[in-house]
């Protein structure tokens, strides 16, 4: 007994010291030096989480995750809202805020807050944990804010902002036609260019400096939500402030690398994906993005005071409360799908149903395998107070964890093979060439691009049968007709409500038929998951600016985003297999195969192709399978294993 208890000693110093001597070096290089791990409050509690469920978790983190690298804690949205009957994701007039029109906690869920101490005591108990504490916030200003024409706080005199002799207030920096498109009584974009704008959001996060909050997480400003300016401003506060916080984006519905390029420096972590969600579609939605990040050499690149990473979103595993509930609500009930929850348990509650994680395991390795691969950050969303064994393990297995912090050389291996019987028929090569037999569907969608990328230029005007038009003729087939859309002046604001004063010099709206009062919107008006491809929405015409566009020099721009409109074909492959190869810092080489067929596939690579890759020379290799503990022995020609529908085989290789 005595041996053993010298033994965990000596282990346990050795542990702490390793912990100690990692964070130190991770602190000597910058922010986010390697991808960040933690924990946040949306998969499992949606918006109503209490301060005391709040800190229950972060003890949790900081006893469990902690050892692992786990150190951020993050109170997901509408932490300022209160608790009551109609409140929900996107209702009016629950929110709390200041008199200079930021949001500050609902007291009756965050009682510290009151007097005005902000997050000051929450962030003070989780610090003495050893752990950093985050907060996710709207875009720019809240609706509610506006409609109260709060003054705007100079946070460098404490007193309201004055410029050109008067004093600013909210409906002066407030852009109401650019409220969040999927969250319109949520909140707007401010006017950047404006000092008020500017000194609003330096108020905002000095607040949030001085609350101690080392994590903000901005949603509704990147993907197809895009606020190029706010994203600007934002860092050059963060930077300005003697405070370190991690500066994470979200959500990246429709994201794509080029638009990332435009950002990454300027933040820590961007997501890249619309809301992932346990569902195998949302983790296959995931390989293509993946793959396209990591080739553009996005991963780990200079950002804010540190290094910046694509983002593949939380990892819902564990005990979850349902998605439906956490996305703001449809206009109608087709829309709609969380209202029938919402009348079952309660309109202001959001409380249920809860459940586990509806991946199985093999699915569930399959998330944490590629996430791993890729070194995307790992933010675990399951409710820590009924974390169970399996996804304990799958958080702390220490060659994820390796991988995700320490390998190099990432990429996706095309050099795989695959046979969907034991027979070797049905081959499967570089897991796109048998287009038969992975069942690839292939849809033509409207979507939203970078207009600095060569394929925006393919619009142009036309009248036919008398009705002017707006075309896509870009590359079109002669023979077929080119996608048009009709096209009007925008129209002017209605009555009662305020807009921006420049939103409809020279913009359109447009319409699939001439009589039509729907009008074409980039975005979606409610939150994506995933797997859902973005295809713009058709509603009542508004002076919303993602309802307006710009047609000049052969591009067709929207308002709302900045983003330019192209026709596009999005390919969907319902199957197939993927592989992902890295190496390590010790020179050990990993492999990952990744079965998205629906069926047991053998799975097979050769060693000359794997070495070739990563330019190695080495010929004589040995190795394991880290789910099954099988040992590979020596590897003579090729690695070959049969891997479960939705599965992964993830190989340590070592090669001499």
């Amino acid at each position: 007994m005595i041996l053993k208890t010298y033994i965990f000693i000596i282990f346990t110093t050795l542990f702490l010291h390793w912990e100690t001597s990692e964070t130190k070096s991770r602190g000597d290089i910058g922010q986010a030096s390697l991808p960040p791990r933690g924990w946040n409050s949306y998969d499992s509690f949606c918006w109503t989480i209490t301060e005391e469920e709040f800190l229950q978790n972060a003890e949790l983190v900081a006893q469990r995750l902690k050892p692992h690298g786990y150190e951020y804690v993050v109170v997901d949205f509408l932490w300022y809202r209160k608790k009551t009957i109609g409140a929900y994701t996107d209702s009016y007039g629950f929110d709390v805020f200041d008199e200079w029109g930021r949001m500050v906690p609902d007291p009756g869920r965050w009682p510290s807050s009151q007097g005005g101490k902000g997050f000051s005591e929450v962030a003070g108990k989780v610090h003495s944990m050893g752990l950093k504490f985050g907060i996710h916030v709207m875009r720019g200003l809240s609706l509610q804010a506006f409609n109260a024409n709060t003054l705007v706080l100079d946070s460098t005199t404490g007193k309201a902002f004055e410029e050109a002799g008067r004093q600013w207030r909210a409906q002066d920096i407030g852009i109401k036609e650019r409220t969040c498109a999927w969250m319109k009584n949520g909140f707007m974009s401010v006017n950047t260019k404006l000092g008020a704008g500017r000194a609003f959001l330096r108020s905002l996060y000095q607040q949030y400096a001085d609350w101690g909050v080392d994590f903000v997480k901005l949603d509704c400003v990147f993907g197809d939500d895009l606020d190029l300016d706010e994203i600007i401003v934002v860092s050059e506060v963060l930077n300005e402030l003697s405070r370190p916080i991690i500066y994470s984006l979200s959500p990246g519905t429709n994201a794509k690398p080029i638009i990332a390029k435009e950002v990454s420096g300027l933040v820590n972590m961007y997501r890249v994906t619309g809301d992932d969600w346990d569902t195998w579609e949302d983790v296959a939605a995931h390989f293509n993005v993946a793959r396209d990040f990591t080739a553009a050499n996005l991963v780990g690149v200079k950002g804010l005071k540190g290094k910046s990473w694509p983002d593949l979103d939380m990892l819902p595993l564990g005990w979850l409360t349902e998605a439906e509930l956490c996305s703001p609500l449809g206009q109608n009930k087709e829309e709609n799908p969380a209202r029938n929850i919402i009348l079952r348990f309660g309109a202001g509650s959001n409380e249920g149903p809860h459940r586990y994680c509806r991946l199985n395991l093999d699915e569930q390795r399959t998330q944490v395998t590629l996430w791993s691969m890729v070194r995307s950050p790992l933010i675990f969303g399951g409710d820590m107070r009924k974390l169970d064994a399996s996804t304990f393990s799958l958080l702390t297995n220490p060659t994820l964890l390796e991988i995700n912090w320490f390998s190099s050389n990432n990429m996706e291996f095309h050099y795989v093979k695959g046979s969907l019987s034991s027979s070797g028929k049905h081959s499967l090569i570089n897991h796109t060439e048998d287009k038969e037999k992975i069942n690839v569907l292939e849809t033509r969608v409207l979507a939203l691009r970078s207009c600095k990328d060569v394929k925006a230029n393919g619009w142009s005007t036309k009248v036919l049968d008398s009705v002017e038009k707006v075309c896509w003729e870009e590359n079109s087939n002669k023979r077929q007709a080119p996608f048009c859309l009709n096209k009007r002046e925008a129209l002017s604001a209605s009555e009662g409500e305020t807009v921006y004063q420049h939103q409809n010099l020279g913009r359109l709206h447009l319409f699939v038929t001439e009589r039509t009062e729907l009008c074409f919107g980039a975005s979606s008006n409610r939150k994506l998951a995933a797997n859902e491809i973005s295809r713009g929405s058709f509603s009542r015409c508004r002076s919303h600016a993602n309802q307006m566009w710009e047609n000049y020099n052969g591009t067709l721009m929207n308002s709302y985003s900045g983003l330019c409109a192209i026709m596009d074909f999005v390919r969907a492959s319902s199957g197939g297999i993927r592989s992902w190869l890295a190496t390590g810092r010790r020179g050990e080489i990993y492999l990952a195969f990744f079965n998205l067929n629906n069926q047991v596939t053998k799975m097979s690579a050769k060693l000359s192709d794997i070495t070739n890759a990563i330019h190695a020379t080495s010929s004589k290799c040995s190795g394991r399978e880290v789910w099954s503990g099988t040992n590979l022995g020596a590897i003579k020609d090729s690695i070959s294993m049969p891997v479960n529908a939705h599965g992964c085989a993830l190989f340590v290789l070592n090669c001499t």
